[in-house]
């Protein structure tokens, strides 16, 4: 078993017993599908990325630092624009977005979708042409709306009645004509955790389909007839593997397409199936390939749309982890090893939940490895743990590192493209991290290092 394959299983540890822990495990190998694909380990066992030693990263850079495989993100970015060609492929700024971000799925022919006007002013100070750009979100503000219609984007996905309201107005007031769509609730529990569910109807987003509040929605948007329905959004969660959530969010949202073409004889042209693909955190991670996906959704709509007797619509679809998160990786100092009486031992590094809370928020799982140096040492059951003060504060639950691991090694957490900049935060004032971004041979830093300066920046007592 590899170390990885040790680390995913992390919920079982504790149960498999002294037998189980003296499995082999080779602490210096890396396992492709969760490293972006210009990563490799040299004879001296220090990884690489682009052709850099990340211990000249490290150096030039400081730790901790997310490593960004540009080539690695323009790939993935391709695979998914190739597999839907005949589809608009919307990249889920909230994942990670910063302004060579935006340029970089820019060429590659992607389109943006964003859910805060900070989102949008980092999208359009980035130069996203305001039509390949679509606006999420549960609450938009009036500001918010306001600077959307003016700038022309694509497209505004409406979660409320209020918002309708707030929108129609505006547009009235504007003398224009925004294209929406309506997100609706579809009743499905993706397999992921509670808190990253968006389907099911307990929750904030959009218009429950079995209340008929979405078919409400729809109704008013075409009966006033000051904005343009262009068609239904639906987002069944995050980190999905199985496409079964999404055959029965499409059945049920093509089912109210076809109850509005009989009621208003009206044949929405676009259909919006959302993201939410998953990447491999672990080696029990399995993702579909987007050509896969492309199969699956494309035969899954294909055949409701003939069930229904309606014309095909416009398929798009929005990821954001798929694309972003394998094609980084965060790479720490390692401060303190602490043993406790032959349970685990406790790795501290430079970083923590405030560069990656989600471990401490989804019970999410990460694999890790020595990045600057092979070992022949015995491998030792670990703890990755942050320098906040939380018990909580884990970026690794389980994995095994080499027992020789000691203050001033590296250690690189691979999967951290997504979600962990995004979320990132000042707890226990601790600046957040740079973002660098390799690329034959070269880095270059897209997102500083934050400051003391800055933290204080803004406390005016």
């Amino acid at each position: 078993m590899r170390a990885h394959e040790a680390g995913a299983l992390h919920g079982d540890i504790g149960n498999r017993g002294p037998a189980w822990l003296r499995t082999p495990v080779d602490v210096n190998d890396l396992v492709p599908q969760l490293w972006p694909r210009n990563v490799t380990r040299g004879a001296d066992g220090a990884l690489a990325v682009a052709g850099l030693d990340v211990r000249d990263l490290a150096a030039e850079f400081g730790t901790p630092v997310y490593v960004l495989d540009e080539d690695d993100l323009r790939a993935r970015s391709r695979e998914f624009r190739d597999a839907f060609p005949d589809a608009d492929v919307y990249y889920a700024g909230k994942a990670f977005l910063c302004r060579a971000v935006v340029r970089m799925i820019a060429e590659e022919g992607l389109f943006l979708d964003v859910c805060t006007g900070g989102e949008l002013a980092t999208a359009l100070s980035a130069g996203m042409e305001p039509a390949r750009i679509g606006f999420h979100g549960n609450n938009k503000s009036l500001a918010e709306l306001t600077r959307a219609v003016d700038a022309g984007v694509g497209r505004i996905i409406v979660d409320s009645f209020a918002e309708i309201d707030r929108l129609t107005a505006l547009a009235r007031e504007r003398g224009v004509r925004p294209k929406v769509l309506v997100r609706v609730t579809v009743g499905v529990e993706a397999h992921t955790h509670e808190f990253i569910a968006t389907a099911h109807e307990d929750q904030k987003f959009g218009f429950s389909l079995a209340g008929g509040a979405a078919a409400a929605a729809a109704f008013k948007i075409l009966d006033e007839d000051v904005l343009e329905l262009r068609g239904l959004h639906s987002h069944i969660g995050s980190q999905i593997f199985d496409a079964s959530g999404f055959e029965v969010s499409a059945r049920r949202v093509l089912a109210l397409q076809a109850q509005i073409r009989d009621a208003r004889g009206v044949e929405l042209p676009e259909l919006d199936l959302g993201g939410g693909f998953g990447i491999a955190y672990t080696t029990q991670d399995d993702p579909a390939a987007p050509h896969e996906l492309a199969k699956r959704l494309r035969k899954i709509v294909d055949g409701e749309c003939a069930a229904e007797k309606l014309a095909v619509p416009h398929l798009s679809i929005e990821p954001g982890r798929a694309i972003v998160g394998p094609a980084v990786f965060t790479l720490y100092e390692v401060g303190t090893v602490k043993d406790v009486d032959g349970i685990r031992t406790y790795v501290s590094v430079d970083g923590g939940m405030s560069d990656n809370i989600r471990t401490a928020l989804y019970d999410a799982s990460y694999s890790a490895t020595m990045a600057n140096r092979a070992s022949t040492a015995e491998p030792m059951l670990a703890r990755v743990v942050g320098k906040h003060c939380e018990s909580g504060d884990i970026v690794v639950k389980d994995e095994f590192l080499p027992a020789d691991v000691q203050p001033g090694d590296l250690v690189a957490v691979p999967g951290t493209g997504a979600y962990c900049r995004s979320m990132a935060s000042n707890y226990n004032h601790v600046p957040r991290p740079p973002v660098v971004a390799v690329r034959d041979g070269r880095a270059r830093l897209i997102v500083r290092r934050e400051t003391e300066d800055d933290l204080l920046a803004l406390d005016v007592g």
